[in-house]
């Protein structure tokens, strides 16, 4: 497995309609490393995100997709992807990059 450091583990934040909603229980949705662990989340978000403690971890492996190439016979797929449901504890401290939406 790769050395991953914890700025290395969160990608970005996944914004849904369904991701919003669970925000409501405390839970978060991240793109993660596809190598990373659940403790490697829990230590990146708790260390990324100042005040904020981490109950548990949920992650799940997706698949690419797959794709042609328009007018052309060329076949494909995206890349594999990582995606980690982060649930905080009931006194921890909101994360700050959802607030705004």
């Amino acid at each position: 497995m790769a050395n991953i450091q914890y700025y290395d583990v969160i990608l970005k934040p996944v914004v849904t309609e369904k991701t919003m909603e669970l925000m409501a229980d405390k839970k978060y949705t991240f793109l993660v490393h596809t190598e990373a662990t659940k403790t490697q989340v829990k230590e990146a978000v708790e260390k990324m995100f100042p005040g904020t403690k981490v109950a548990n971890v949920n992650t799940m492996n997706l698949d690419g997709k797959k794709k042609r190439a328009r007018g052309s016979m060329t076949f494909g797929k995206t890349a594999k992807t990582k995606k980690a449901i982060v649930q905080l504890t009931a006194e921890s401290a909101e994360i700050e990059i959802f607030q705004g939406l």
